[in-house]
């Protein structure tokens, strides 16, 4: 049994595994760093009751919930904060901490972990090594040239016949990446990435891939270095705007589950993508502990990865885990301490979606410090069903204030989808400050 865990990090993201692990009856305490104003608002109203097993029907956590002012950057202080609080579990959720080697910070002072650690986080932390990982294991992906100099790489765009994307090899943020239409458009980003240093570090090696076209689909799995158990297939949003257009982001939006990923595409991806790359991690000497995202595209040629996460994505945690019915905890648990529970996560048939709401200039250069209208004194809305995440909000006085790019992700689960979207729609519709915007589509894609 978890009695005390603690979450690292501040995000929607993280809110959303706040709420999943506070209603475990296996939780007896939460303490999250550093959290944020919707997480601490959390914090005032748990209750410490005893919490019934599974699902997401619970609206209130059960366990205490506790914040502590300690940065998921501060590897010293987490650590000190575990041994004070006597945690049985940590589980971090942003990708820095895992690639900066958390997760081995942790294992050498012999405190459960769920995240891979440092040297398996590179399957994000890396483009170019996830590409080797799937080169060696045999798993679909595009074509590709990693590239250093800037010369190396415009040429090489001048010998592709078709179009293609351009990715920094590091961690940016999701805004790393720049799908390109014609070849003056991919040697503009190369020139930004390597010439003019747009990314820093990150961009200092480039990935130049062929361009892959289908619809996108999410898929995560928990793994325990050996073993892996996928959760319910979601899509995510990343162009900024309507209809797919505009400035990659983060991602605006995502639904669960996937209407493309049927029973028998959901075993094809699990034996041809996962299980192949679980296994060849393990045989790099760098088994995969923790939760492992796949990107993925379903083209003519079948799926084929995109790109490889660490950790939980976002914001598709903020629509899979609310359709979670069961409790989250033994899996955390189980991944981190290298032994998964048997079978795999049950998920409600109800369908989810979760809405960002940005602030005005995201993703390049986003506006904080605006007063946030329609919210409760807890950070939510009065609408049954709702619930709000914060990722990019602080308190000023009295009131939440925009504080990042992302600012709230409003989520609902329906008996369908349109449900799910009306939901969420509708008290979309009671928020708002200066310069907010949002997608109106998601869930909405037209298929070819």
């Amino acid at each position: 049994m978890a009695d005390t865990i603690l979450l690292v990090g501040s995000g929607g993201r993280e809110h959303a595994l706040v709420e999943a692990i506070a209603r475990s009856p296996r939780c007896r305490r939460l303490v999250v760093a550093p959290g944020n104003p919707g997480i601490a608002a959390m914090a005032k109203g748990s209750t410490g009751e005893p919490a019934t097993a599974g699902g997401a029907g619970a609206d209130r956590p059960r366990a205490p919930i506790e914040i502590a002012d300690v940065a998921a950057t501060d590897t010293a202080g987490l650590l000190a904060l575990a041994t004070r609080v006597k945690a049985d579990l940590v589980v971090c959720g942003p990708e820095g901490p895992l690639a900066a080697g958390l997760g081995d910070a942790f294992a050498a002072a012999g405190v459960p972990f769920f995240g891979p650690t440092g040297a398996a986080a590179e399957i994000e932390s890396s483009k170019a090594f996830a590409k080797m990982v799937m080169q060696k294991a045999g798993v679909p992906t595009a074509a590709f040239g990693a590239f250093t100099d800037l010369a190396e790489a415009l040429s090489f765009i001048e010998a592709q016949a078709g179009k293609v994307v351009v990715k920094a090899d590091g961690l940016c943020a999701g805004k790393g990446v720049v799908v390109t239409s014609s070849k003056d458009e991919a040697r503009a980003a190369v020139r930004d990435m390597l010439g003019a240093g747009k990314f820093g570090q990150a961009g200092a090696r480039v990935l130049i891939e062929e361009r892959l076209f289908g619809p996108e689909v999410s898929m995560m799995a928990f793994c325990d270095g050996e073993r892996f158990a996928m959760l319910a297939s979601a899509e995510d949003h990343k162009p900024a705007f309507d209809g797919d257009l505009g400035p990659n982001t983060g991602g605006m939006g995502a639904y669960s589950p996937s209407p493309l990923v049927d029973e028998a595409l959901a075993k094809r991806i699990a034996e041809t993508i996962f299980a192949p790359t679980v296994a060849q991690m393990r045989l790099l000497g760098r088994p995969f502990r923790g939760l492992l995202y796949g990107g993925l595209m379903l083209t003519s040629r079948g799926p084929m990865v995109i790109e490889w996460n660490g950790r939980f994505g976002d914001p598709e945690t903020q629509a899979v885990l609310p359709r979670l019915d069961e409790d989250i905890v033994p899996w955390l648990a189980g991944a981190a301490k290298g032994h998964l529970p048997e079978g795999a996560p049950r998920f409600s048939s109800d369908p989810a979606v979760c809405v960002v709401l940005a602030a005005e200039g995201y993703p390049e250069s986003p506006r904080a410090g605006d007063p946030i209208f329609g919210l409760d004194a807890e950070g939510g809305v009065a609408a049954p069903g709702v619930r709000v995440y914060h990722a990019g909000t602080r308190r000023s006085e009295d009131r939440f204030v925009t504080a990042g790019g992302r600012v709230l992700g409003i989520a609902s689960r329906g008996s369908d989808l349109a449900e799910a979207r009306q939901r969420a729609h509708a008290a979309i519709e009671t928020i708002s400050w200066p310069g907010m915007f949002h997608r109106k589509d998601i869930g909405l894609r037209r298929r070819p």
